[in-house]
């Protein structure tokens, strides 16, 4: 008897140990898993050999695109915590020892809003490490994934709802993104994705799915961008080999090294995932979805996929089916010239870029390895974390980036930018990559190396690096300059479409800020919390017209108008609520005006470019008449 009972404690607290351990990954059914095949061995694999390149990696927010979602992982706490301002009723958090818990109103009901049951789901994945955190649940449907109603800005360190994370139409209705990491995300923010739903997405109710979907690994991996390395391993097993590879400084055959691909190939390895692209047919989706995307670093880009050149191929039939089916798929991501004008989508940048689409194919020539690294560099002073922003390479964060090449400004560069030399508008980047592409509630510089003009301003609507900087200036007063520093422009003004009225005597800003689209107000409404614009163009006059932004029929530019407008003197500690009632905002634009009125000084008097009164007031009918010439299409960008 007492053989037995000992026998029976030992195995009760054998399963009580079984149960409590952590599960391997293959045992895991509830979320995507990483399983190591078709070569692919992981980035644990390749520490051994390259500790140094691995910690780099480590360091980057690539390897962190995505994450299992744990209390650490997690930059939000979820420590009994309300959400307010989600769309429903306030979503609750919680944890459960190192589980993630939510409880909201189901997405996928189809009943309506005030009807909808609550439910409580595990938070098993994390999307973003650097802006902001998506955060994904188990729906109970083997390893299709539900999206959380919140966001959450990490900067900010502040809850939002997702759908105002992004800049789409206000008047759409709320909508479930259940399955959307499966079928979308995967292809960027992890390695070598298998989607793996039984039917094509969207095909059928996503409740009716069989989803079974596997990564070689989560984030962006060593073999995201150097191809799966079994065969590297293999080979390299052996000393003597790696010591003759090493001795002769002859590549490896059995890897990719993109920084010694030529230039068109080695930025194709980014743009992989730093593109706007589709595929050529519905084959190749089912294809990529069962068996994973085909593309591997070396090889060409488009042999397996439509990439979207708007200057190149609008009238091909694969982007004429695009559009036919998403009017605004070219409208939304590109500016009617062709730039594009959402983020991360950079590769498209590079291709409309004069320095790299004006050299012969295998010439060398720019690359996205001509200013960014994946690795850093021994020799870079900076921290990991400093080097982690961008991965800019050592001293790319400056005007070297461009020298480089451009080695002839060097030694007069006021001469060519007309600026003193310690000045932000001796800038390269500046004045050639403006900040003009938008994407989760921020702008990028663009990667498409132009030179300022007024005519990018009035045919394709893009706000101008000098503008951008000026904010207090005009179209008619950036013509001028130009004209005068290089000469009347190489491509006249289009004739039918000459500087109007508003473009000669009102700041180009405003005219953004208040006619333009969704978009365009957007981008001038982080400007004006641009410091070499604040300090260009003076920031006393810029609350009032901030204000008119605070009521704004988008989300995502009420809540950039009221961060900007937050490192104005004397707003820093503006109470407002962006996602709150129209009554609501509207308060916060009277109170807005009023701690305006009381501190301005006698500097806004009578700037009509400014829309200013000769009294100091703003000119209402004349921020009434430029409302009414507002852009009000439909904006949903693709970020």
């Amino acid at each position: 008897m007492f053989v037995l009972l000992t026998l029976a404690t030992a195995l009760g607290a054998a399963a009580v140990l079984f149960r409590d351990r952590p599960l391997l990954e293959h045992e895991v059914a509830d979320r995507p898993i990483q399983r190591s095949e078709d070569r692919y061995v992981s980035s644990q694999t390749c520490q051994a050999c390259h500790p140094d390149q691995y910690a780099s990696w480590h360091a980057s927010y690539h390897r962190t695109m995505t994450q299992v979602a744990t209390r650490e992982t997690a930059r939000a706490t979820f420590d009994n915590v309300t959400v307010s301002g989600v769309h429903g009723r306030p979503m609750r958090l919680d944890h459960r020892g190192d589980e993630l818990w939510a409880e909201f109103d189901d997405p996928d009901s189809s009943l309506s809003p005030e009807q909808r049951a609550r439910v409580e789901r595990r938070v098993v994945m994390i999307t973003g490490s650097h802006h902001q955190q998506v955060f994904w649940y188990a729906t109970g449907k083997r390893r299709l994934l539900g999206q959380l109603p919140g966001a959450y800005l990490i900067g900010e360190r502040q809850w939002i709802p997702r759908r105002s994370a992004v800049l789409h139409p206000p008047s759409d209705p709320p909508f479930s993104e259940t399955g959307h990491w499966n079928s979308t995300c995967i292809a960027c923010h992890a390695t070598f994705g298998k989607p793996q739903f039984d039917t094509p997405f969207g095909s059928q109710p996503i409740d009716t799915q069989v989803v079974e979907t596997t990564v070689a690994e989560f984030g962006i991996a060593c073999e995201a961008c150097h191809g799966p390395a079994a065969d590297h391993v293999a080979a390299n097993s052996n000393p003597l080999r790696r010591y003759l590879l090493h001795l002769t400084g002859r590549p490896d055959p059995t890897t990719v090294q993109p920084a010694r691909l030529p230039a068109q190939l080695s930025s194709q390895v980014c743009g992989q995932c730093h593109g706007i692209w589709e595929f050529y047919d519905r084959a190749g989706e089912r294809d990529a979805n069962a068996r994973g995307l085909p593309y591997r670093p070396g090889d060409e880009l488009v042999a397996t996929r439509f990439l979207a050149q708007p200057t190149v191929n609008r009238e091909t039939p694969t982007m004429q089916a695009l559009v036919a089916d998403d009017a605004g798929f070219i409208r939304d991501a590109f500016w009617p010239d062709g730039m594009v004008r959402v983020s991360g989508r950079e590769y498209n940048g590079l291709l409309e870029s004069p320095c790299f689409r004006n050299v012969p194919r295998g010439s060398g020539g720019l690359s996205c390895f001509s200013c960014h690294t994946m690795h850093k560099a021994d020799n870079d002073p900076r921290s990991l974390a400093e080097w982690a922003d961008d991965q800019l390479g050592a001293g790319m964060d400056g005007n070297e980036a461009c020298l480089q090449c451009h080695d002839r400004y060097r030694s007069n560069l006021p001469a060519h930018t007309k600026h003193a030399a310690d000045s932000t508008g001796s800038s390269c980047y500046n004045c050639h990559m403006p900040y003009t592409a938008y994407g989760l509630l921020k702008t990028i510089r663009s990667h498409t190396i132009s030179n300022p003009s007024v005519a990018e301003s009035v045919d394709a609507g893009r706000p101008n690096a000098c503008n951008l900087c000026h904010l207090d200036k005009t179209l008619d007063w950036t013509r001028d300059a130009l004209d005068r520093w290089y000469g009347p422009p190489r491509v006249p003004l289009a004739p039918l479409n000459p500087l109007d009225v508003d473009d000669r005597s009102v700041a180009a800003s405003l005219l953004w800020m208040i006619r333009g689209d969704a978009g365009q107000r957007a981008i001038a409404a982080q400007a004006m919390a641009w410091p070499p614009a604040q300090r260009a163009s003076g920031t006393d006059w810029m609350a009032p017209h901030l204000a008119t932004l605070l009521d704004d029929p988008y989300d995502a530019v009420r809540f950039i108008a009221a961060r900007s407008l937050g490192t104005l003197p004397g707003f820093a500690g503006l109470q407002y609520d962006f996602v709150g009632t129209p009554a609501e905002r509207r308060q916060a634009q009277l109170r807005t005006m009023s701690t305006w009125d009381r501190s301005r000084g006698p500097g806004v008097r009578g700037i009509p470019e400014l829309l200013f009164n000769a009294d100091g007031t703003v000119s209402v009918d004349s921020v009434l008449r430029l409302l009414k010439a507002r852009n009000a299409r439909r904006v949903r960008m693709r970020e």
